[in-house]
């Protein structure tokens, strides 16, 4: 082993005075160079997975691509991803991607560990292992994100020591439990302490935390958090000596909010995230490209873009051998018109021209295994456990505040129905006042459980809606205007093996299977979005305000983001991370 890196050492040196000849040169294209933080025209000699030097001299190689002035950046690096919530298999996630110029993430299997605990863990990484975009992970630090839901899976000190050592595990991803981080409870500090044992990397996630409890928790040995959503959030966690990273995805769109926090003197501990993303917006707009199209768009330099898409990240997860064009460097590499729209026209990942015309050059083997279908385990229920009987004059609402994943708590009185007898004293939902009921079902162990509530903000006039994709333990949520039609919906999700759902007067009119752990698909990306655009056509008359409202859906049920969510054991208080009462008795 060491005599033939020192081999190869000699080869590149040897390669860099232009004694031998390499296999590829990159003539006449613009660098970002993210080092000196300019843009200069020069020329990229490259062999077999690594640059070997940048400039003029460079002249001669078995293959040369003249760039005639097109731009020269490093490939782009994701900081923060869930590939689940793209519902696409890993194959066609990374096909996207790579198209879009990224050639490395960071990813957090926490959604599919959720449901399947270690198992999900061992196939994503199975899965990503033969794909030419690197992907790398951290792994999920609350699994479950807390006690007040029921998972399909469990992630203690235990597996945390299993797993810290892989090498294409970085380190503890976001730390959620930020309340028992500050409480020192004893079994979360085991897992950051183990992780830093192992030199690795702690990354965040605290909405909305200030003051001694913000000095607390980044003390704890935590360097990073995704969920500020505002530009005073953002200062005072920097100040802290924490990394920002500004998430701009399909559910949560951050940048435009937090983008007038960054200057020259602080955009090296500032890097892009996506969180999330759907295959709607990865066909139609890219990824990071995107991210970068719209930060430059806002008044962003280009170069501090391009340094907050490449170096920074790369510098924060310690991945030394990427993120900038320079001799020695991994030959990850992404050719684009202009610093505006890049618009990706080649990608070149480990010395290999991957995409050009918009088409990558290889195909992605897409790795099918059976054995993570068949998720969903529902205990047989009623219509009628699903109904509400009214125990007070108000009641605790779900408010969603849009294009956000954070909602508000909104008390008001209960619609009661009067219709009959036996629907004397039920909450019902009531359309006029965009107030609807919310269930959450548990599908992992059968326990029969049922979360009600009710949501205001989502707009529906008619109808139900119903998903597997629950963020975090991925139990059954569904809303509607009425209880038959929330129960059609949930028996079809079941029948699915996972997936979204629209009922109305009992039938389902449209309908996105993802049997993968009830989370993803198997079928194409195009597929995917098709049908999932067919569905969001069909529920468009229906009233709703959001533009997909499945995304806005995944999110009521997560325990972590304030201020009130639903899980399958009830209304969560995220202030108080505790079960309360629907009513203020």
């Amino acid at each position: 082993m060491k005599n033939s890196i020192i081999d190869k050492l000699q080869r590149d040196i040897e390669l860099a005075q232009g004694r031998n000849q390499a296999s590829l040169l990159l003539k006449n294209g613009k660098v970002v160079n993210v080092f000196s933080g300019d843009v200069h025209e020069t020329n990229i000699l490259i062999d077999d997975d690594r640059i070997i030097g940048v400039g003029h001299d460079y002249t001669r190689a078995d293959k040369i691509y003249d760039l005639n002035g097109l731009y020269v950046l490093p490939g782009l690096i994701d900081g923060h991803i869930h590939i689940e919530s793209s519902l696409l298999n890993i194959a066609e996630f990374s096909r996207l991607l790579l198209l879009s110029g990224t050639t490395t993430i960071i990813a957090d299997p926490h959604e599919i560990t959720n449901v399947l605990g270690t198992k999900g863990i061992d196939y994503m990484l199975m899965t990503s292992r033969e794909i030419p975009l690197d992907i790398l992970f951290m792994i999920p630090s609350c699994v479950p994100s807390t006690n007040m839901e029921t998972a399909g899976g469990s992630i203690t000190a235990k597996e945390i020591r299993k797993y810290i050592t892989e090498p294409r595990i970085l380190g503890l991803a976001e730390m959620m439990n930020f309340p028992g981080v500050i409480a020192g409870i004893p079994e979360v500090l085991e897992k950051i302490a183990l992780t830093i044992q192992a030199n690795k990397i702690v990354d965040g996630h605290c909405p909305r935390l200030y003051g001694k409890l913000l000095q607390a928790y980044a003390g704890a040995g935590i360097t990073s958090d995704h969920e500020c959503i505002d530009a005073r959030e953002a200062q005072e966690k920097l100040r802290t000596g924490m990394h920002i990273m500004i998430r701009e995805g399909s559910a949560a769109k951050n940048l435009s909010d937090l983008l007038p926090i960054v200057n020259i003197r602080n955009s090296r501990c500032c890097f892009f995230v996506s969180d999330d993303k759907h295959p709607d917006e990865l066909l139609s707009a890219g990824h990071l490209n995107a991210t970068l199209r719209k930060a430059v768009s806002l008044g962003l330099d280009p170069v501090t873009a391009v340094q907050m898409a490449t170096i920074n990240t790369a510098e924060y997860f310690r991945l030394h051998d990427r993120g900038a064009i320079a001799p020695g460097k991994k030959a990850d590499l992404i050719v684009v018109d202009n610093l505006s729209d890049f618009n990706v026209k080649k990608v070149i990942k480990n010395g290999m021209l991957l995409v050009e015309n918009n088409k990558l050059n290889i195909a992605l083997r897409n790795y099918y295994d059976k054995t993570v279908t068949n998720t969903i385990k529902v205990k047989p229920f009623t219509l009628e456990k699903l109904r509400v009987t009214a125990q007070d004059d108000t009641i605790n609402v779900i408010r969603i505040i849009p294009n956000q994943i954070i909602t508000e708590k909104w008390v008001t009185t209960p619609t009661v129905s009067k219709k009959s007898k036996k629907d004397k004293g039920i909450v019902v939902s009531d359309i006029e006042r965009d107030i609807l009921k919310l269930v959450v079902l548990e599908r992992h162990k059968k326990t029969g459980n049922i979360g009600i509530g009710f949501v205001s903000g989502f707009g529906l006039k008619k109808g139900a809606l119903a998903s597997s994709v629950a963020h975090d333990s991925h139990n059954i949520i569904a809303v509607g205007v009425n209880d038959n039609d929330i129960y059609q919906a949930v028996k079809m999700i079941i029948k699915l093996g996972g997936g979204f759902v629209a009922v109305d007067k009992g039938k389902v009119k449209a309908s996105l299977a993802l049997p993968i752990a009830g989370l993803m698909s198997n079928d194409t990306a195009e597929n995917v979005s098709g049908q999932l655009k067919e569905l969001l056509n069909v529920i468009k008359s229906w009233g709703i305000k959001a533009n997909n409202p499945f995304i806005t859906l995944s999110f009521l049920a997560l325990p972590v983001i304030p201020e009130l969510k639903l899980t399958d054991l009830g209304l969560v208080d995220v202030g108080k991370f505790k079960i309360v009462s629907l009513f203020n008795k």
